[in-house]
């Protein structure tokens, strides 16, 4: 009996063209998809070249630095997504039902992501199942709900600035946004300032802290009072905004309860407002049309019922998680 054309593709096609192309698409560089891969640069973009060849199309846009999938590549990307998320699945549903729970779980979370309930869920879960295994990354919140729903990831942790219909939203936990300088700032150990005395100081601040992203809050504090000062330094991570307000590059906002420690370390400094600061709600993020293996399914269910089950005050960090500590505010 002969194949027919799509059926002959399938046995012909080598399929570590896909999943190289998968990681291609999902670092968004070819040098880094070589490193995550532990292949050198040129093996990859021939895998990508073979793969193209293959196809009769072109993938992905290169150029001037520049990096971008094209219509085909992101329709291949959603099938190689799917295709292995299915793969993933092939032990679990090849075995016979057990007690045991086992499966990858990935996740993705904004880069200042603290909470107790996805601390305790994570040390909960590995104690009592063993073989779950657990991948977490760290990205912007945009790239966050994007990996959600493109089913990338299992779920992710983020600020959310636009909703999506395709997408669930729960809200996990609100945080406090307070201005910090480091210790060779000229406002470094001085109490009693107001936000007239931050005027004019050059500031650093996440790629987010604008009107129309996720840090809409605290770029409207800062236009109310008119602080509009130069902006020196910017990141996506909020351990290199800590790092350039550390250095005393500028005045800069960072989570409230996360950088405790450094402002009782004498790293940082509270800056004004010492009341009423800027809030951020963080949001629990999935998508209902991802098929869940036992892992990913059990985590979640896991998690929701730990967040729905904890009001919101104990949910609510405007110093520290419980157990409470000092804001270390001035």
């Amino acid at each position: 009996m002969s194949l027919d054309l799509d059926t002959k593709f399938a046995f012909r096609l080598d399929w570590n063209l896909l999943r190289t192309f998968l990681v291609i698409s999902e670092e968004g560089s070819i040098t880094r998809a070589a490193h995550r891969l532990l292949r050198g640069q040129p093996s990859v973009s021939l895998a990508l070249k073979r793969l193209e060849s293959e196809l009769g199309c072109r993938l992905v846009d290169r150029g001037h630095g520049g990096f971008r999938l094209t219509a085909a590549g992101r329709q291949l990307q959603r099938e190689c997504t799917e295709l292995f998320s299915g793969v993933a699945r092939i032990p679990e549903v090849t075995q016979e039902a057990s007690t045991e729970i086992s499966g990858e779980v990935n996740i993705m979370l904004a880069s200042h992501v603290v909470t107790p309930l996805l601390d305790n869920e994570l040390s909960a879960l590995s104690a009592a199942h063993p073989k779950m295994r657990f991948t977490i990354r760290i990205d912007t919140s945009a790239r966050v709900i994007h990996a959600v729903r493109e089913r990338m990831v299992s779920f992710g942790i983020c600020l959310v600035n636009r909703r999506f219909s395709d997408v669930d939203y729960t809200q996990m936990y609100r945080e406090f946004f307070g201005f910090y300088c480091g210790p060779s700032h000229p406002l470094f150990g001085r109490s009693n300032l107001s936000f007239a005395d931050l005027r004019n100081f050059p500031a650093v601040s996440f790629d987010t802290d604008d009107l129309s992203d996720a840090l809409r809050p605290v770029a409207l504090l800062r236009g109310e009072w008119g602080l509009d000062y130069e902006i020196v330094g910017r990141s996506s991570q909020l351990e290199e905004v800590r790092r350039m307000i550390q250095c005393g590059m500028g005045i800069g906002s960072l989570p409230i309860h996360v950088v405790e420690p450094d402002v009782e370390r004498g790293l940082l400094w509270r800056l004004p407002p010492y009341e009423n600061p800027p809030q951020v709600d963080i949001y629990l993020v999935s998508n209902p049309k991802k098929r869940l293996n036992k892992a990913e399914a059990l985590f979640l269910e896991r998690l929701s019922a730990r967040i729905a089950r904890t009001p919101l005050d104990e949910r609510t960090y405007l110093s520290g998680p419980p157990p409470a500590s000092s804001s270390g505010a001035p």
